[in-house]
């Protein structure tokens, strides 16, 4: 594997551009409510209906909810065809960041981020659409699809360490550049300080080069750690300074966790793009062979007629 790329350097003034800062911002806690609706609901479904899942097939005909949670009934086959119609809804998101047209449909930071939420509920309604019995085709792209929903939490931690703008678009390393000159620019002004002095107290020393997929995500979740451990650390000595505020002191800690992710990804920069390459090789195969499987299932289902609705 290539060693990481060097650090980029802050010089924006060489460049001839002016820093633009960019405010740090955080979702809003209001996103997150479809998604916990979701997953809340998902889970108290298979949790309600373990009684009848933990029964032996012999059985669960028996059971008084066996019409309902069947993989033909009203609630197991519901779920069957919502997680197919988010099956095929997922499979949107290439064909945005293909296709440049579809742009206002919305950023491709956000569609990864529904895609990721959609693919996350997709095991919780299958367990429930095959009442926790996944055999023959229908057991091949359950498991494909298991391996594609881990695969891919592998790929958004990749993903989220290349620095991008709001919009998704990577950025050229001469607008990390000039991001990382405003953040400095911000935190020494917030705190008081020289720039100089900020960029030493976060600055975090040279590390040697990685050679494989391992290390690189090695070096990555060790550089999390770190980063986490410092930015508390630095939250704490800037707490301690008299004549600062507590607002300013905030937001130079969330600004200097920026800056902080920016000279990581930047050194890695080169090993992550390599090892993203990677993922993309192992995560399309078992993406097409759920596809599919559960494409094969659901004409089999139809073409017998086994289903609650004609």
């Amino acid at each position: 594997m290539a060693a990481p790329s060097q650090p980029i350097s802050s010089s924006a003034a060489s460049l001839g551009r002016k820093p633009v800062a960019r405010p740090v911002t955080r979702k809003s806690h209001w996103e997150r409510v479809p998604v916990t609706v979701m997953l809340s609901a998902l889970t108290l479904i298979n949790i309600l209906g373990a009684s009848y899942y933990l029964a032996p097939p012999t059985e669960r005909p028996r059971h008084p909810w066996h019409s309902m949670l069947k993989a033909s009934g009203t609630v197991g086959q519901s779920a069957g065809i919502l997680a197919f119609l988010i099956f095929v809804f997922v499979w949107l998101y290439p064909l945005r960041k293909k296709w440049r047209a579809l742009a206002f449909t919305g950023p491709i930071g956000r569609w990864l981020d529904v895609h990721i939420t959609m693919a996350l509920g997709l095991p919780l309604l299958l367990t429930i659409h095959a009442a926790w019995r996944a055999d023959g085709v229908i057991g091949l792209g359950f498991g494909a699809m298991l391996v594609v929903c881990a695969s891919g939490i592998v790929g958004r931690y990749l993903y989220v360490r290349i620095p991008r703008a709001r919009s998704g678009v990577e950025l050229t390393r001469d607008e990390v550049i000039t991001e990382r000159d405003a953040l400095l620019g911000e935190i020494a002004a917030a705190l008081g300080e020289s720039v100089e002095s900020v960029q030493r107290s976060i600055t975090p020393a040279e590390r040697a080069p990685t050679t494989s997929v391992l290390q690189v995500l090695e070096r990555l979740m060790l550089d999390d750690a770190r980063r986490f451990k410092r930015t508390r650390q630095l939250s704490r000595e800037w707490a301690a300074r008299p004549g600062v505020d507590r607002k300013s002191i905030a937001r130079a800690v969330k600004l200097a966790s920026r800056e902080m992710a920016l000279i990581d990804q930047s050194r890695m920069l080169d090993a992550t793009h390599k090892v993203f390459r990677y993922w993309h090789i192992a995560h399309l195969p078992f993406a097409l062979t759920a596809l599919v499987a559960v494409t094969i299932h659901v004409i089999v289902v139809i073409a017998m007629g086994t289903t609650w609705f004609w």
